[in-house]
Order: structure tokens, then sequence, then C-alpha cells
């Protein structure tokens, strides 16, 4: 087939080639902590703007975000690469390294999207007089800001950092309603797993980053170690990701973190946090896919929580609890 007026004008991308670094036209850091700000700023506001008001306000830290990654987008589809580093604490080496590439792009088109579609909805869901709708707003505009960070972070110990900071602003906001007794024990259940599996994953880390000789996750994967204590950090890896998808046997938190308020279920148990693991198990799948226990032991995970997700959802008579089933067993689907 000759080429078309499109294939000749625009540069395809070659597969084989490395990328290539971009300048940000925005510093990376500054997205994260204009979630931080807007956050913060809603909590200290409480109940003081109004649903409306206060829903707006919300939706600016993901509209930002998006418009950000659409500069960006033109770039990072032709095979570019946007880093930064920031130095974070010099006496122990450690920094702040961000990446986007078409891999996290995905990952925040979906954070910033449907994080701007969830706050359009929040102000005809809730009602003025909703107890502590501003503190309700702002964890959410934390919570994107987190997730943000997970998929933009380049560095293992920062990935871990703006992990755990997703199950501790997932906590607040499934637990908000602190008169509800079911909310307060939903939201101990989901946070004990969550953060007892990334506390796995970060030991995982140490294992493997010492294996590589580096921490950054891009360089990691360039060219994976092997070897024992690699095998065995990326099984705890793995449980990591597993408890934070929800993966069998640790998939019990989901159905009841479904007490949250409907925008808290969608974005954070549908859409976003419970696809943390998924992002995690995808970035290390292909290249260490020859590890003996890495692909047979994600598959079979995979594939019983898939069917018995399903299986569970079929027995369902409130929507909710059908939803977070089915979500399970879709969850499955992605690890698979």
């Amino acid at each position: 087939t000759p080429p078309t007026r499109g294939d000749l004008t625009r540069p395809r991308p070659n597969p084989t080639a490395r990328p290539q670094p971009v300048p940000a036209k925005v510093r990376l850091l500054l997205l994260p902590l204009l979630h931080l700000v807007v956050g913060t700023g809603l909590i200290a506001a409480g109940d003081r703007l109004g649903r409306v008001r206060a829903s707006a306000l919300g939706a600016v830290a993901p509209a930002a975000l998006l418009v950000w990654l659409l500069t960006q987008l033109g770039d990072v589809l032709d095979g570019g690469v946007v880093t930064e580093r920031t130095a974070w604490i010099s006496a122990l080496d450690l920094t702040v390294d961000l990446r986007l590439d078409g891999f996290s792009a995905l990952m925040v088109l979906l954070i910033a999207g449907i994080g701007v579609l969830v706050f359009w909805y929040s102000a005809g869901y809730f009602s003025d007089s909703t107890p502590d709708l501003g503190r309700l707003l702002g964890l959410l505009v934390l919570f994107a800001g987190a997730m943000a960070g997970v998929v933009l972070a380049d560095n293992l110990f920062v990935l871990y950092l703006f992990w755990e900071l997703t199950s501790v602003t997932s906590f607040l906001l499934i637990g908000n309603s602190h008169d509800n007794p079911r909310a307060r024990a939903s939201a101990l259940h989901a946070l004990l797993v969550t953060v007892m599996g990334g506390l796995a994953m970060f030991v995982g880390f140490v294992m493997i980053g010492q294996a590589a000789g580096t921490y950054r996750l891009s360089a990691i994967l360039a060219d994976p170690p092997s070897g024992g204590a690699v095998t065995a950090g990326l099984v705890l890896v793995i449980v990591g990701a597993a408890t934070k998808s929800a993966q069998y046997p640790f998939h019990s938190w989901l159905p009841g973190a479904m007490v949250a308020p409907t925008p808290i279920s969608a974005y954070l148990h549908s859409a976003t946090m419970v696809k943390a693991g998924v992002y995690l198990v995808a970035r290390f799948a292909a290249p260490f896919a020859d590890d003996p226990v890495w692909r047979p032991l994600v598959l079979s995970i995979g594939a019983v929580t898939m069917l018995i997700g399903g299986l569970r959802a079929l027995r369902q008579h409130d929507l909710k609890l059908l939803l977070a089933f089915g979500t399970v067993s879709q969850l499955g689907f992605l690890f698979v």
C-alpha cells in the first residue's frame, strides 16, 4: 500500500530506538505540588465554599495535569520521554526522579481525565449540607496528586512514597463518615491490607535495587538484574501489586470500601488506585518475563482472581457489591 500524505509528513517512532529525552515545558514536580496546594486549601476552607465552588476548585488540579499532558503528548507519541531530577536528601544521595513516557502518559490521562469528570459529577452528587464536604474533596485532590506521583516516579523510593500516600488518603476517604462504624472498619481493613502489601513491595524494591546497583526504575528495566535475590524481590513486588489491585486472596478489602460515597468509589476503587498494581506489573512484565517465577505467578493470581471475582459477582443483589466483585474480576483479567 503506498504511503498516505500523513505517513510522509509525520515521522513514525522507531520501536527499536532508545527514547530521546524531551525538555519539560513545565516542571514535573510542580504538578503533584499543585494537587497538594489545592487539596490542603479545600480542607482548610471546610464547608464555606459550597459544593459547586468546592468541586470546581478541586477540578483545577487534575485539569491542569490534563492540559500539561496534552502539551507533551506530541513529543511522547513520537518516542520521546520527559525526565526531571530534583535533589531530595543530598546526604543519602536521594533524588526525586520523574519520567513521562507513553505508558505513564496513558495512566496520567486516566487519572486526570476521569478526575475532572468525577469532580464535575461531585457537584451534582453531593449537597451543600453534606458533612465535611471540603475535607472530602480536598482529600480526593490529594489522592489524585499521589496517583500522579506513582505513575510519574522514576525512582523506586519515590514510587513507594507516593504509593503509600494513596493508601493513606484512601483510608481517610473511605472512613470520611467517622460516625459510621462500617465505614471506619472498611477503611481500616483497606489500610492494613494495602500498607502491609506496600511494605513487602518496599523490601522487594530494595533487593532488586541492590542487585541492579541503582534505584532508578528506567535503568533497572533497561538492564534487568537476575539471580535468586532478584526473584525473591519480584515475588514481594507482586504481593504489593496484588494487595493494591485487589487480587485474590487480598481482594476482600475492595467490596467493603464501596461503603464510601459513589464519586470516591468510582475514582479510587474502579478507575485509579486499584490500577496502581496493574501499572506496576505491566512495568516489570517485559524486562522480567524470563524470570522463572514472574510469569507463572502473575498469570495464576490473575486467572484465579478473574474467575472468583466473576463468580462472586453473580451472587450479589446489591448493585455496588455487584460492581465491586465485577471490578475484582476485571482487575484479574488486566493482570493476565
